[in-house]
């Protein structure tokens, strides 16, 4: 989770300060980084953890019963301890302030759909190709992210942990702390109605 957050922040940053104010230049460079830093991490980790870097799939495996209620929390502890380092690391890389609480506003009832259904699609996804080997799934989920940054008005958040790291970093990825209850709520309402949309399909 902490190489995942310093890849969306840190390109975020590195994006603004090459692109001379084009922000179409700095959503494509961040959104080409993430897909990649996507596909990595899930090669990486696919075999040892799961590769949920994200609480909204954790969530997901604990509904169908794949993961125990203990190990939820343990990751989704874990994935909010990682997004928070991964800042930290971030910010002493690009000699900013450890934290920085985001002045950027994300909010409307647009863009709280538009979590919802980004968040569905990323988890329906994942739970549609879990049969699938990791090079399948690693593809998958990092050029649906990818697609994702362009096709929805959020640019597919669809992640709590992420979500609450990027309240500290006042820099192109961040999000102001009154937009984070909205954010993840849309988030998990997206996770439950993909997981028994899957198992509906399933059954």
């Amino acid at each position: 989770m902490m190489t995942l957050t310093m890849c969306v922040v840190g390109s975020g940053i590195m994006a603004e300060n090459i692109s001379q104010g084009f922000e179409g230049i700095t959503l494509l460079i961040n959104s080409i980084s993430t897909s990649a830093i996507l596909i990595v991490i899930i090669l990486t980790f696919r075999q040892i953890s799961g590769a949920h870097f994200n609480p909204a799939v954790s969530l997901s495996f604990y509904i169908q019963n794949k993961l125990e209620l203990l190990d939820f929390f343990r990751y989704v502890a874990a994935h909010i301890t990682g997004g928070i380092v991964g800042i930290i690391f971030i910010h002493i890389m690009f000699d900013m302030n450890i934290f920085e609480f985001s002045s950027k506003y994300r909010d409307g009832l647009n863009i709280i759909f538009s979590e919802i259904v980004t968040s569905f699609l990323l988890v329906f996804i994942i739970c549609m190709s879990q049969q699938k080997d990791d090079m399948t799934v690693a593809l998958l989920v990092g050029l649906y992210i990818g697609a994702g940054y362009f096709f929805s008005s959020s640019t597919s958040f669809a992640n709590p942990a992420i979500t609450v790291a990027r309240i500290f970093t006042d820099s192109y990825t961040g999000i102001h702390i009154s937009n984070i209850a909205g954010f993840i709520s849309a988030q998990l309402i997206g996770s439950y109605l993909a997981t028994i949309t899957y198992k509906y399909l399933k059954s």
